[in-house]
């Protein structure tokens, strides 16, 4: 880590579901002390293991940062797995230990139009990118979801920028309709910059149309990550040179034209 990042065990304020559907498909807004992060760069990520983890899970979690104050830290978690059911089990005034600012962050263009593009809890870096965003008005944000929208922070971000769509992905066949809506938008902001959060079949589809459009635009990547700075190799890609980077330290957010994503990799 740099000499801007920090490592302190803090309290944990509060973890409250994610609207009033949140809890039902957990989902949830953890907010923790600042453990003395410095600013961060929107896109850049934190590690996180709490106490409760004692002997099992061993290894911490990675979570982009969704919002930071100079008091306040907070992640936007969905339980998936032991570790995330954990941690959206813990309560107010638990202890955890937290790292960062860790990684690349998003690109930012104030004056150029911005398409943000998001799927399922890929929407969180983009909370911070908006709410710091200097001129709001020059962002749209897409969305892409399979959660009811309120198990999501949308409306938060839908109330700064410019502009703001939702597409709910309810089965396989809603599919090609929102690989639509990602080649129109695309195709629009092709001339601004693009940025993308989310699994990574949504991902490659970003980096195909972002080629087919030849627009400037970045992807945040979700690799696994087992220490977050560069030690464990374990949340390696590849470049467009044969070789292999490691998301955590030269990453998670890379220029498209960086990486060799392809939709039949």
């Amino acid at each position: 880590m740099g000499k801007e990042s920090a490592c302190r065990d803090v309290k944990l304020l509060s973890v409250d579901p994610c609207g009033p559907e949140g809890a039902a498909h957990g989902c949830y807004l953890l907010e923790l002390e600042n453990p003395g992060l410095e600013p961060a760069v929107a896109g850049q990520f934190v590690m996180v293991r709490p106490e409760r983890f004692g002997q099992n899970p061993v290894w911490p979690r990675p979570f982009s940062i969704c919002r930071l104050t100079s008091a306040t830290l907070t992640l936007f978690v969905q339980a998936c797995g032991r570790g995330t059911d954990i941690l959206c089990g813990l309560a107010a005034g638990d202890r955890v230990t937290v790292w960062g600012p860790l990684g690349q962050g998003f690109a930012l263009a104030p004056q150029t139009p911005t398409a943000m593009l998001a799927g399922g809890v890929g929407i969180a870096p983009f909370v911070e990118y908006a709410a710091t965003h200097p001129t709001p008005s020059n962002l749209s944000l897409v969305f892409g979801h399979r959660q009811p929208l309120s198990c999501y922070p949308f409306e938060a971000l839908a109330e700064i920028v410019g502009r703001a769509e939702a597409f709910c992905e309810k089965s396989p066949e809603d599919l090609p309709a929102f690989i639509e809506l990602l080649d129109r938008t695309v195709a629009a902001a092709a001339s601004g910059l693009i940025l993308a959060c989310g699994p990574r079949p949504f991902l490659l589809t970003v980096a195909r149309l972002s080629r087919k459009y030849s627009a400037r635009a970045q992807v945040s990547l979700e690799n696994r990550m087992a220490c977050g700075v560069g030690g464990c190799l374990g949340c390696v890609e590849k470049n467009t040179l044969g070789a292999y980077v490691q998301t955590c330290t030269e990453g998670p957010v890379f220029w498209v034209e960086e990486l060799a994503l392809a939709e039949d990799a």
